[in-house]
């Protein structure tokens, strides 16, 4: 048996020895690098003629339902919301030059409550924060909380209140690539259109000016 003066001098070095490794009964934590997110979303579709002939034809339909409501009819923005986040879901139509460019873009976050990356519903109420469907004529641009943006009026009865929404285009970080990469999925707007800043070019170079914005579910029937 150890003498009290032995035993006090043994749990001495023994809490020097917890402090010098760390050990003992309150360690300190060791930072742990997160996991990196894996998508479980889609990133990638095939190419699909009938996919793309699907497009060229709601392009024609939109912008003879519009008539002179349109100021160009050039180049058509369809926002194809049966797509998930993750894959470019809205295409510039370019009907002069028959070929289409395909970009990311978000939903509202009232059209995806749980955040599952795709859009569940469409709603034109005001402060529901979810994307409208419908046709959309552009707009001025101005300078906005996310910079230069496109103004949109909507020309149907489900996005009949675009302008009292606010409803635009917008350049923002959350629609980027790098969002994707840590989250696994865009990140959600509050009903506008919002696409990378580095895409968001193209709309500002080919969409704005008078000419037509269309957002539904598109299939191949």
């Amino acid at each position: 048996m150890l003498a009290p003066v032995s035993r006090a001098l043994a749990q001495s070095l023994e809490g020097e020895f917890d402090k010098a490794f760390g050990m003992g009964a309150n360690p300190a934590p060791v930072p742990v690098e997160p996991a990196p997110v894996v998508p479980s979303l889609p990133m990638q579709t095939a190419s699909n003629p009938a996919y793309d002939a699907r497009l060229l034809e709601i392009a024609r339909r939109e912008i003879g339902r519009a008539g002179n409501r349109l100021w160009r009819t050039d180049i058509v923005g369809i926002a194809d919301f049966a797509r998930p986040s993750t894959l470019p879901r809205f295409h510039f139509v370019n009907l002069e030059a028959g070929r289409i460019d395909s970009f990311r873009v978000t939903h509202g976050r009232g059209s995806d409550p749980e955040h599952s990356g795709f859009l569940h519903s469409f709603s034109n109420v005001p402060g529901s924060e979810a994307t409208s469907r419908g046709a959309y004529v552009t707009c001025e641009w101005y300078y906005g909380k996310y910079g230069t943006s496109i103004r949109l009026e909507g020309m149907d009865r489900d996005n009949s209140n675009a302008r009292e929404r606010a409803i635009v285009m917008h350049p923002a970080a959350y629609a980027a690539p790098e969002h994707i990469a840590r989250f696994g999925k865009l990140g959600r707007s509050e009903g506008c259109f919002a696409m990378s800043p580095g895409d968001f070019t193209q709309a500002l170079a080919h969409l704005s000016g008078g000419r037509l914005l269309y957002a539904d579910r598109i299939s191949l029937t």
